[in-house]
C-alpha cells in the first residue's frame, strides 16, 4: 500500500515546480540556512568529506556547490588498461546488457524504447540498435559529476523535455518507460569504439543538468532542442577518457550506450553492483 501511494503521488505532484523551488533553496547563500541544511544532508546520507577537495562544509557558498563538489587528486583513480571502458559516475548499476529489438531493460518486467530515450529520432538511435547499455544510478551521498567512459569528440547534444519522476528502485519497477519520460540531456560522441552516448536523466528535485561545454542545459522553454557540434561553425569539443562531462545539481541517473560488438561488460557486474567513477566496467 505504501508503494502504491508513493507511485500515485508521483503522477499527481507538480514535478517541475517542486524541482525549481528546490533549485532556489539549493542556491541560497544565507550562512545560517545553507550551513544547517548542508550539515544535515551530510549527516543524513553519511557523505564522506575526507575525499572532497574542500572538506569543511561551511566553506561552500551554497548547497549546490557542496553537492557538485570536486574531489582530491587521486580520489578516483582511472583504470589503467588501454582497452578499459570507465564507469562514468559513482553509484550503483541499475541495469546493463544488450539493447534488444530497440529496447533497454529498466527493471524486471519493464523496458523502454531506445528511440524515445534519444528524443524520438530513429536516425539518431540507429547506430546503437543491437548494441549495449549500462545505467548507473547516483544516490544522494555520491559524487555527482559525470565523466567520459572513453575519449571522444562531441557530435550532438540533445535536450529532451519530460516529466521529473523520482528515480529509485520503486519507480523503476512501477513507472513504465521511466527514463524515456523524464527530462534528460543526451550527449553523442565519436570514439575509438564508434558512436557512444551518455544520457543524463533528470529526476524529482533535480534542479538542473550542466555540461562542461554548454553550462546549464535547461532551456527557457521546455521543448526538444538539438545542437550539432560537428559543423564547421562550431569549435570541436574533444574530451579525454576520464574527463568531466557534466554534473547534476541534485540527483539522478547516467545511461551509457554503445553500438553492436563494441563493448563487453566486466564479469560480475549486475543490477545492484556498487560502482565508482573511473573503475573498469567493460
Amino acid at each position: 500500500m505504501k508503494d502504491r501511494l508513493f507511485i500515485l503521488s508521483q503522477y499527481l505532484l507538480p514535478h517541475h515546480l517542486l524541482s525549481r523551488l528546490a533549485g532556489c533553496i539549493a542556491e541560497c547563500r544565507l550562512p545560517w540556512f545553507k550551513n544547517a541544511f548542508t550539515g544535515w544532508f551530510a549527516r543524513r546520507y553519511q557523505v564522506d568529506m575526507r575525499e572532497a577537495l574542500v572538506e569543511e562544509l561551511t566553506e561552500y557558498e551554497h548547497f549546490n556547490a557542496f553537492f557538485t563538489r570536486a574531489l582530491k587528486d587521486g580520489a578516483r583513480p582511472l583504470a589503467e588498461e588501454a582497452d578499459a571502458v570507465l564507469c562514468p559516475a559513482d553509484g550503483a548499476i541499475s541495469q546493463l546488457g544488450p539493447i534488444e529489438h530497440g529496447r533497454l531493460l529498466q527493471a524486471k518486467g519493464h523496458d523502454f524504447s531506445l528511440t524515445a530515450l534519444l528524443g524520438g529520432d530513429a536516425e539518431r538511435a540507429a547506430p546503437f540498435m543491437g548494441g549495449q547499455f549500462a545505467t548507473v544510478y547516483l544516490s544522494p551521498k555520491d559524487y555527482h559529476r559525470v565523466h567520459m567512459p572513453l575519449a571522444g569528440t562531441l557530435r550532438e547534444m540533445v535536450y529532451i523535455p519530460g516529466r521529473l519522476f523520482s528515480v529509485n528502485q520503486t519507480t523503476a519497477e512501477n513507472v513504465p518507460g521511466l527514463f524515456a519520460r523524464n527530462e534528460r540531456v543526451a550527449c553523442l560522441f565519436d570514439t575509438e569504439r564508434g558512436p557512444m552516448a551518455v544520457v543524463l536523466v533528470g529526476a524529482m528535485i533535480v534542479a538542473s543538468i550542466e555540461t562542461v561545454w554548454a553550462g546549464l542545459v535547461t532551456p527557457p522553454r521546455r521543448e526538444l532542442k538539438s545542437v550539432r557540434y560537428d559543423a564547421a561553425a562550431r569549435a570541436p569539443v574533444v574530451l579525454e577518457k576520464g574527463a568531466e562531462l557534466g554534473r547534476f545539481k541534485l540527483g539522478s541517473t547516467a545511461i551509457v550506450l554503445f553500438g553492436p560488438e563494441q563493448v563487453q561488460w566486466a564479469a560480475g557486474l549486475e543490477a545492484g553492483s556498487a560502482v565508482r567513477m573511473g573503475q573498469k566496467i567493460g
